[in-house]
């Protein structure tokens, strides 16, 4: 996906609740010291994504605004309904074949004399 358009990054924003916190991980003295890492919950839908793996805070608030628009627009997409298919007529004479099949070996199991 092609990055926003910093009015499309600041209209998101506005609809979203942006948290930072320390990430964990490689990166020494940069990433230990300062929340780089950010947060983002869509208020409207609840939907949070998280970015960590930048050592600056910009970057990542880019880079988890950009997956936010990506999942906002997974969650637009129109699905196309599922078109149930009909079973062929040689899978019904398979089954039919395996019940038949599955009814004599049942048949030997029983009891001589009962008749059912």
């Amino acid at each position: 996906m092609a990055s926003m358009s910093s009015e499309a990054a600041d209209k998101l924003l506005g609809q979203c609740e942006m948290t930072t916190f320390r990430a964990s991980g490689p990166g020494g003295q940069h990433r230990n010291r300062r929340e780089s890492a950010v947060r983002l919950r869509h208020i409207a839908t609840g939907i949070v994504v998280v970015a960590t793996e930048r050592r600056s805070q910009h970057q990542n608030r880019a880079v988890a605004l950009e997956r936010l628009a990506r999942k906002l627009a997974e969650r637009r997409r129109k699905r196309a309904p599922r078109v149930p298919t009909r079973a062929t007529a040689a899978s019904r004479l398979r089954r039919l074949e395996e019940k038949k099949l599955r009814s004599r070996t049942k048949s030997t199991r029983r009891t001589p004399g009962t008749e059912s």
